[in-house]
Parts: structure tokens; sequence; C-alpha cells
């Protein structure tokens, strides 16, 4: 078992293969969730999945259940997973490696005829970005119990489109319920997104737990009127207001340096006409942080910051958590499987701490969770030009091989 390793070639194949869909001239990949080109990297998903010999279930939340069978079917899968959506300008490896990783570990005991006593399962979880639906990672919190199933199906888009609704019109609206099923272990594969790897030149981090995070909408009101004869001391701007309170979010992170993390993503003007002074801005604010405590303070600095702008503008603001994820310790044992497979493999690793969210932090609370890292060039990632090299992408795997197979006897 200790030379069993993957098939790179074929790994790196799928992988650039499913990275045509939703194609995009940078390079990168837009396949933002339960969009057309979605279901067309579910399609193709499944069609590899079942020709692997595996069984294919959705649940009501449309997230995909790949299994193979273990010689003892009574018994609970080991999983593993991660995501096939995108950002807008995503790149060709942030969740879709975690899919394809776990299908070439199917892929590759199938090769060599290996049996597993525990049957082995692969998942895609729906809408993990969190950028069409918030929240992030809404599917893999409905399994684990931390959203009911009506809020996971009534997330909106922009423009008013639930999930629910767009998994009916892409025909992943599954039957198997959504969560109440044991797990034996959940494993997750991933590109770093950060520079960390890179920099100390080790090719398997070994993720001891995630980062909590908070996510806010902000609205301030002030009064649209008319660019040129609005005397200045007389504005109730908006924009100018929700300027002041992104410059008091950066600085609520830089308050907890060097861990703390602040980010607007999303803006919004109304009436958003170049000769209207803007009345109403919404606004997305992530804030982020590996421990509780600090991200409380930050959370508390923003409010602070939006409640003096108002006072001082003569703006009225509504400032609505709409997502806690509070930071996330992974299981001992899991992480020393982890360790111990990249040992086995001889490839140089390190210990370190997700600052992005992943589906794994929600499985973490039914089940023994681990992640592995692999580098990403230049730390980049959420974006078109974010890559990784087909070394890297095989030597991740194939701890997640030897990690899985050693949990799965």
């Amino acid at each position: 078992m200790q030379t069993l390793t993957i098939n790179a070639d074929r790994l790196w194949d799928s992988l650039m293969t499913m990275a045509q869909v939703g194609a995009t001239p940078r390079g990168g990949v837009c396949r933002l969730a339960l969009t057309d080109e979605d279901r067309a990297g579910r399609d193709l998903f499944v069609r590899w999945a079942r020709d692997a010999g595996c069984a294919v279930e959705i649940d009501q939340m449309g997230n995909i259940f790949v299994r193979r069978l273990g010689t003892d079917e009574t018994l609970p899968p080991v999983m593993t997973g991660s995501h096939l959506d995108s950002q807008p300008t995503g790149g060709k490896f942030d969740g879709v490696y975690g899919v394809l990783a776990g299908l070439e570990v199917i892929r590759t005991l199938n090769d060599h005829h290996i049996t597993t006593r525990y049957p082995i399962e692969v998942v895609v979880w729906t809408n993990e970005e969190g950028s069409r639906f918030a929240p992030a990672m809404v599917a893999s919190g409905v399994f684990a119990g931390e959203f009911s199933l009506e809020y996971g199906l009534s997330r909106a888009a922009i423009d008013g489109t639930t999930i629910g609704q767009e998994l009916d019109r892409i025909g992943y609206a599954g039957e198997r319920p959504c969560g109440g099923q044991p797990v034996q272990s959940y494993f997750e594969a991933h590109i770093e997104q950060g520079p960390l790897l890179e920099g100390e030149q080790r090719v398997i981090g070994v993720v001891q737990a995630i980062q909590g995070q908070r996510w806010f909408d902000c609205t301030l009101e002030g009064m649209e009127s008319h660019a040129g004869t609005t005397p200045m001391e007389t504005r109730r701007d908006a924009l100018l207001g929700a300027a002041q309170v992104i410059q008091a979010v950066r600085q609520a992170a830089e308050a907890q340096a060097p861990d703390g993390r602040s980010t607007v993503g999303q803006l919004l003007v109304h009436p958003n006409s170049r000769n209207v002074i803007p009345g109403q801005v919404t606004f997305s604010i992530d804030l982020r942080h590996p421990q509780d405590e600090a991200l409380f303070e930050m959370a508390q600095a923003v409010r602070a910051a939006v409640d003096r702008v108002c006072d001082e503008m003569g703006l009225t603001g509504d400032l609505k958590e709409i997502w806690y994820a509070p930071p996330t310790p992974f299981n001992t044992d899991c992480i020393d499987t982890v360790r111990q497979a990249a040992e086995r493999m001889e490839l140089t690793h390190m210990d370190m701490i997700s600052g992005a969210g992943h589906d794994a932090k929600y499985l973490a609370q039914v089940c023994p969770t681990a992640m592995i890292f692999i580098p990403c060039k230049d730390g980049i990632s959420h974006n078109e030009i974010e890559d990784a090299t087909q070394e890297d992408v095989a030597a991740g795997c194939n701890v997640l091989l030897h990690a899985m197979v050693e949990s799965a006897q």
C-alpha cells in the first residue's frame, strides 16, 4: 500500500477538461452556483462517476453523493469532496480539485482492485462560494444541521431567484434527505489560496483549523438630490457615508493584526446616476480571524463606526449579521492521518490554519474531519490566473488516497 499512487496524468486531464466548462478568456472559469454552467459541470462529474461504477444520489439541497461500495455496507462512509461552483472570475482549481481528487481516489482503487471495508463517498456541495447566494457553504450547513432545509432552499440571489427554484430548473432537486446520515470521517483536499506553502517551499499543508467569519449586509440611507444645486454642507450623501464605514472596516482588521481580515466586496448604489447624490447604498462586509474574541471585537468596531457615521452625517443605517461561523478546529486523529500519509509519501509538509472557509467547517460538526492543502502559484485564488502544478496536484491527491484508505480499512 505504501507505493500506491494515483494516475497523475488522468487527474490533470480531468481538471483541464472540467476547466472548459464555463471557461473565461483569461484562463479561469465562471460557474456560478446553479447556473447552466454549474449544471454542465455537475453533469460531466456524474457521468465520470457512473463510468467508474459508482452509485449516484442527489439530496434536497442538490448535493451530489457518489458512492463506491465497501465490503460492509452497514458502516458509514469515509467521505471526501468539495464544490464545483466558482466565483465570477474564478480559477481552475478552487473547489473542483477536491471533487476530482476524490474521484481519482476511486479510479485508483478500481485500477488496483482494492476493496475497503467502509464505503467511500465523494460529495459535490452546492453553493460553497456564496457568490450568487449568501451565505457561503449553505448546503453543507444544511447537511450538518446548522441551517434548516427551508432556510437553505429560500436563499435568494440579487434578482430574487432562490436556490430551490434554480435546483428545480437545472434538474438537481434531489429526493435524498439532506443530512441525518452518519459519516465515518471526512477529508477535503484544496489549494491553499494563500502564499504560505509556496513561501516555505512545502508541498502539503496539514490543516489544523478554519478561522472564524462574520458576514454583514449594511444599508445606509440619506437623501438623493441634485448634484449641481445642493450645497455641500446640506448634503446627506449615503455613498460618502459608506466610504467612511468601509475605511473603518479596514481599520477594524488592522487593529487585530497580523491575523485580522476584512473585505467589502459588493456595493449597490441608488439611484446610481452620475448627477444625483446617492440616497442609498447597500454593501457587504466580510470579517475573519482565527480567534473568536478578536472577531467579536472587529464586529463591535464596525457597529460603532456605522453609528458614528450616521450620527455625524444625518444618515440612517441598518447593519445585519447574515452569517456567523466560529473558528473550527479539526479532529486530531484525522490530522495525524493526513500527516502520516504525507510522511509515507516523503512529502514536505507543515501545520497551518485555513484563512478561507470550506465545507469541511460544517462537516467537522458531525464527524471527524481534516483538510489537505497544496500550494497555488503566488498564493492567488478567486482569480482567473489561479494556478497549481501537476506535481503538487498529484501529491495532494496521493495524501488524500492514503488518508482515506487508512480510514476505510
